[in-house]
This record gives C-alpha cells, sequence and structure tokens, in this order.
C-alpha cells in the first residue's frame, strides 16, 4: 500500500507520496512514486502513483515512450492537461489489457490509479485523478485535494484546514501532519516522503524535497502535533452530565457495600 496526495490551491499545487510499497515484519520495500515531466515556460506535468507497482511503472514508462514519437499525441505536444490525463489513461488501460490476466491467474490484483496536475502554456492550473479503468475525474473549488492509497487516516486534517485559498506552506504543514497520521495508524506507508511545490503560472517546478527518517523538520512536526492534540483534548470540557453519571455511580457503590 501507499498514500499520495495533491492540493490544488489557488497559488498553486502541492504534491506528496511515500516510498513504501511492501510492509511486514521482516520486509520493508521502497520505490519512488512521483514522476515530473518538466519543461521550463512551457509545460509541467507531476504524476503520483499508487496500486500494483508493475502496472503503475510500465504505464508512466509507455507515455514517456509516447513522448518520443513525434509523429503521435504525446505529452510533450498535447494543448491541455485533460489531454494528458487522457493520454495517461490510454497507457494505463494499454498496460492492464496485456499484463491484467496473466496477474488474475495468480490472484495478483492489477488495480492502480494516478495523481496528474499541473500546467501547459496558455491553459490553466489543473489536477486530474485516474483510475484504474483509465477514466478520470477533475479537482476544482468544492473539491481542491485528491488522495490515492491508504487515504483514511490522512483525511481528516485535510478536510479540516484545506480550502482553495490555502497558501502553501500552510497547505504543505498540513500535508506533513496528514502523512504523520497515516504513518502512525498504517504500517503500509512510511518514509522517505517526496515533496513537490508549484506555483501557479510559473511554468517550472519551485520546490522539491526528498524527506528521509532523520529529516529534523518532520521530527519537529511530528512531535508537536502529538504534543498538541494530547494538550487540546486534556483542556476539552467534561460533558455537563458527567456529574450525574458520577453521582449515581457513587450511590450505585455505596449501596453494594451495604
Amino acid at each position: 500500500m501507499t498514500y499520495c496526495v495533491a492540493l490544488k490551491l489557488n497559488a498553486g499545487i502541492v504534491f506528496a507520496s511515500d516510498s513504501r510499497t511492501n510492509a511486514g515484519v521482516d520486509q520493508i520495500a521502497s520505490f519512488k512514486k512521483m514522476r515530473s515531466f518538466n519543461k521550463p515556460g512551457d509545460r509541467t506535468v507531476i504524476i503520483l502513483s499508487s496500486g500494483n507497482l508493475s502496472i503503475t511503472q510500465n504505464a508512466i514508462n509507455l507515455l514517456e515512450q509516447w513522448g518520443r514519437n513525434h509523429d503521435r499525441r504525446n505529452i510533450w505536444n498535447v494543448d491541455s492537461m485533460f489531454d494528458i490525463a487522457q493520454l495517461l489513461g490510454e497507457c494505463l488501460r494499454e498496460v492492464r489489457e496485456h499484463d491484467g490476466a496473466f496477474l488474475a491467474q495468480n490472484n495478483v490484483d492489477a488495480g492502480a490509479n494516478f495523481l496528474v496536475g499541473g500546467q501547459i502554456r496558455g491553459e490553466r492550473m489543473r489536477l486530474f485523478l485516474v483510475y484504474a479503468e483509465g477514466n478520470f475525474i477533475e479537482a476544482g473549488d468544492e473539491t481542491p485535494f485528491f488522495q490515492i492509497g491508504e487515504t483514511k487516516y490522512g483525511k481528516p486534517i485535510l478536510d479540516r484546514v484545506i480550502r482553495p485559498t490555502t497558501p502553501l506552506i500552510e497547505a504543505l504543514k498540513c500535508v506533513l501532519v496528514s502523512f504523520d497520521s497515516t504513518m502512525r495508524s498504517n504500517l503500509s506507508v512510511g518514509l522517505p516522503i517526496d515533496i513537490a511545490c508549484y506555483n501557479n503560472d510559473s511554468l517550472d517546478i519551485n520546490f522539491q524535497q526528498h524527506i528521509t527518517q532523520d529529516d529534523p523538520y518532520f521530527s519537529q512536526i511530528s512531535k508537536r502535533w502529538s504534543d498538541g492534540l494530547r494538550g487540546v483534548f486534556a483542556s476539552l470540557p467534561n460533558p455537563e452530565w458527567l456529574g450525574e453519571i458520577e453521582t449515581s455511580a457513587i450511590e450505585s457503590q455505596g449501596l453494594n457495600e451495604q
């Protein structure tokens, strides 16, 4: 399993992915889940992947292969991010059609999902979620972020904080907390984490970071978030009816002792 998230904000897009693909008592494997296609001044495209590793790797490799064929539609000559989402969906279908039956014979799940976002010159910044079947949906103001992989543990903090108007630095901190919450609850998600930030209309990757186990900032975020949660929990008022419950319990205990 893995965890990937992308946030489309007014200021830009934040991308983040973990690197864990297999987890067990004595086996942990890591593979990079983020791939970028960048031609400064013309287009910036970042893809995150989850699901069957061979399917996702082969689909992106096929997308790259098509990109070297100048006689066909490819990631370098199409005019919109919509077209790129279509191309990625087509690559995914082709790979699954080729390998899916063989994987099914051995009860191997061929499912895969992608997040693809960025901007092409002359078009607005866009973000898509590509499903295993090759179809896709686009992020909007009502749904400014997408997650794939192990999504449930990191979603509550994103729901509470992320809005289209959220500044990129605040969104980045929120993403790190989302990953920390997920890793605490699920062994199949873990460091390293790859981060990339794209500023709206920049047509270039503006920031990238590879966060490892010994990263001091991530360790600080994790500790302060945990301490803060415990502090807020301790400060919550007791329910007004708790006194009645305690009184009834004490009276019942007294009667039992008699």
